[in-house]
């Protein structure tokens, strides 16, 4: 498993169910404006499914994605997460699951990861190693397939989140 919300980003147009979704965290919370977009982490539906499970078990409370992936989504709408950011996490087939809270977002070298993060993110070994490693070869493929050359200085935006919705799953500080 790895992500880097290289996936299946929806932004702006939402679908229906995940306009429902975000419709009803407002209804419960009062919270204004529109989510950040709505994703998959990964880049297939299997890792989607996968990584939306580690959020819904409180496991995974991390992410990270390029700077520049962040930069060519900003042409549609989307935008690189900031500190009280609201983003959709969707399954694989595009269901949403949870509504997430950025807490923190840090731009970095892939190398730069510390222990900390890595355990945060909740994939794998949980280890810095295995987060370098896993990470590496992730955005090998996905560069490859897209054309695009890999370096290992690659900057990302380490980003930290709280799952604020549904109720039943939200982190026990963000209990509505």
């Amino acid at each position: 498993m790895c992500d880097g919300l290289a996936g299946m980003r929806m932004t702006p147009a939402m679908p229906v169910a995940v306009a429902a979704f975000w419709a009803s965290y407002v209804a419960a919370t009062g919270v204004r404006g529109e989510p950040l977009e709505a994703f998959g982490f990964g880049d297939s539906a299997e890792m989607a499914d996968e990584l939306a499970d580690l959020v819904l078990a409180g496991t995974k409370r991390a992410t990270v994605g390029t700077v520049a992936e962040f930069a060519a989504n900003a042409a549609t709408g989307g935008a690189q997460p900031q500190v009280g950011d609201h983003s959709v996490v969707l399954r694989g087939d595009g269901t949403p699951v949870a509504v997430i809270r950025t807490t923190d977002a840090r731009v970095g070298t892939l190398s730069s990861v510390d222990e900390q993060f890595a355990w945060d993110e909740g994939e794998g070994e949980r280890t810095r190693e295995w987060w370098l490693a896993a990470h590496r070869g992730y955005f090998r493929r996905t560069f490859a397939a897209s054309g695009r050359a890999y370096d290992d200085d690659l900057e990302v935006v380490f980003e930290r989140f709280v799952v604020v919705w549904p109720a039943e799953r939200a982190d026990p500080s963000q209990a509505v």
